[in-house]
């Protein structure tokens, strides 16, 4: 199924252009930091505090290394899920499913979700910041700041949780949440109701999100009395990931090319951005390793110098919902 759903992109890639292969060394950089990042935040920052105790220096000492490796942590699990992470299929799979245990999150679900947005992007569904007037205004505006503030995160971390519950009752809760709007309402619906399904993908969930359980309940064991400062981590890497998955579609309208936005870093933060903020770039050529996509932009039309500033653009997430008559 995924690799159906990756094969059918909003808009086709250049032809032209050759398909360049992963690279390998700049993938294994990322990796080496961000998994020493999580070894840090997950059992080294714990031993610090129990030597010098719980000061606002080791509170701090946590909060850089734990934030800046969220999207490169984040990223190379993305790169897991476009086949661009290592050159060989099982084991580029097997490390993507690796790093996504060490962030609690469920690989395939996150996989499947991810493909089946590049396919149905600002669809009905997959417009969290509209205002669509099939509800309560206060009701949307509630589900859409829970979900940039965290919400996001938290929902991966527990939807594993459907794969212990009866398949019938598992894909009736999907339907239910996911819905049946617009004209390929019923298609994206009756997808994640047969995901929710699919016995291979429940048996891996389980394992996986158990896996992600002992691995944090060992780092809560090892924290003790400082458990809270996990959690403030863990809160931050949320915030972080459900900022950032809202932004490049915030408020983007449905003529726009890949219904998503590039924005304007500099190089050293697009690098640890693993170039996520060139989103448009990926939703047009979505194959493409993040190193290409640098390159792609420079062939485009658009001028670099137009593109919204990546920070102040996230903070303008915080405005709220828009018009649902502005995506038109």
């Amino acid at each position: 199924m995924e690799s159906t759903i990756a094969d059918r992109p909003v808009a086709p890639s250049r032809a032209a252009t050759p398909r360049p292969q992963p690279d390998v060394r700049a993938n294994a950089a990322m990796l080496a930091f961000a998994g020493l990042a999580l070894v840090w935040q997950l059992a080294g920052l714990p031993l610090v505090l129990r030597a010098v105790g719980g000061s606002m220096l080791a509170l701090l000492a946590t909060l850089v290394p734990v934030v800046l490796a969220t999207p490169i942590h984040w990223g190379l699990i993305h790169e897991g899920i476009h086949g661009q992470l290592l050159r060989e299929r099982r084991a580029n799979e097997g490390l993507a499913r690796l790093l996504a245990i060490g962030l609690a999150m469920p690989f395939d679900a996150v996989r499947f979700g991810h493909l089946v947005h590049h396919r149905f992007t600002r669809e009905p569904f997959d417009r969290p910041d509209v205002d669509d007037a099939t509800e309560p205004r206060w009701r949307k505006q509630f589900a859409y700041y829970s979900r940039l503030l965290g919400g996001l995160y938290i929902a991966e971390l527990t939807v594993p949780l459907l794969a212990f519950l009866p398949v019938r009752m598992a894909r009736a809760l999907i339907s239910n949440g996911v819905g049946a709007h617009g004209p390929e309402g019923a298609q994206v619906q009756r997808l994640f109701a047969n995901h929710a399904g699919d016995a291979q993908k429940r048996y891996r969930a389980r394992r996986d999100w158990l896996c992600s359980c002992a691995l944090y309940a060992l780092a809560f064991v090892l924290y003790g009395k400082y458990w809270p400062i996990l959690v403030v981590t863990m809160w931050l890497r949320g915030l972080w990931l459900s900022m950032a998955d809202n932004l490049p579609h915030y408020g983007v309208a449905l003529d726009e090319p890949g219904r998503a936005r590039d924005f304007r870093v500099p190089r050293v933060v697009g690098t640890m951005l693993m170039n996520h903020h060139l989103h448009r770039q990926h939703h047009l050529h979505p194959t493409m390793p993040w190193t290409a996509l640098p390159a792609l932009a420079r062939e485009g039309a658009e001028d670099a110098r137009v593109r919204p500033a990546y920070f102040i653009a996230a903070l303008r997430q915080l405005r709220g919902l828009q018009a649902g008559n502005r995506i038109h």
